[in-house]
């Protein structure tokens, strides 16, 4: 699915965010990393809030990349713990609020009951549309655009449709982004200046902005500040 090329609104419709820097916030306070990862879950409602007053319609978060399940094994297991607190309990204000929550990545990796809250959750609310927020846990999107190409492989062997008609449109249904627009703005926080398998298709012409801030300590104003900086910017899609 893509956005209005050339359209003039200065609030990009969809933000994804890479929420980087936790554990080293955690480390600079003489804290534990696993403080800085539930701070940093703390600071998604109030960041979301924002985006959804600002006008924003969709804002997809990389809370946990197919690659992280190579960090120590307590870690894993407290983000795993985590994502199931988070869940169960603190995503109920976006289900009252009527928010649309979806999630991409893999799935095969975490615990039967986060699986099947994550099935519950897309169920029960699918037919939201005001706000989208699309959760990206295991993902990455070398895996995401290697199971997309199979899909295709398949369907051209049973004949769907001919090598020849395959396009843009045809690689982005195969993908586990297909229900949501591209993004318009691409924040990743911490410091970090690298993409690190994220969206790597759907952000081929979004906005890139880079901020020194660690997540649990990037705020309200500091997401006007990127939302500003996107505003300013001029967006050709390759044209003059």
């Amino acid at each position: 699915m893509t956005n209005t090329e050339g359209k003039d609104d200065k609030i990009p419709t969809h933000i994804a965010i890479i929420m980087d820097g936790n554990g080293r916030w955690a480390q600079e306070k003489g804290l534990p990393r696993t403080a800085g990862h539930k701070q940093g879950a703390e600071n998604v409602r109030p960041i979301l809030e924002h985006a959804k007053e600002k006008g924003v319609k969709y804002v997809t978060l990389f809370a946990f990349s197919s690659e992280n399940w190579n960090r120590p094994k307590s870690e894993v297991n407290f983000l795993v713990d985590l994502f199931r607190r988070y869940l169960n309990e603190d995503i109920k204000d976006l289900q009252k609020q009527k928010v649309n929550i979806s999630f991409v990545g893999s799935r095969d990796k975490f615990p039967a009951d986060i699986v099947e809250r994550m099935n519950d959750l897309e169920r029960e609310t699918a037919s939201f549309d005001d706000f989208h927020v699309v959760l990206a846990l295991s993902y990455g999107a070398r895996e995401d655009i290697i199971a997309a190409i199979k899909r295709i492989a398949l369907d051209v062997r049973e004949q769907k449709y001919l090598i020849s008609s395959i396009d843009e449109k045809v690689v982005n249904e195969a993908l586990s982004t297909r229900h949501i627009p591209y993004p318009d703005l691409v924040i990743r926080t911490s410091g970090e200046q690298r993409l690190s398998n994220f969206l790597l298709w759907e952000i081929a012409y979004a906005e890139l902005y880079f901020t020194p801030i660690y997540w649990p300590d990037f705020n309200e104003q500091d997401l006007d500040i990127a939302i500003e900086s996107y505003g300013r910017r001029e967006r050709r899609f390759g044209k003059v």
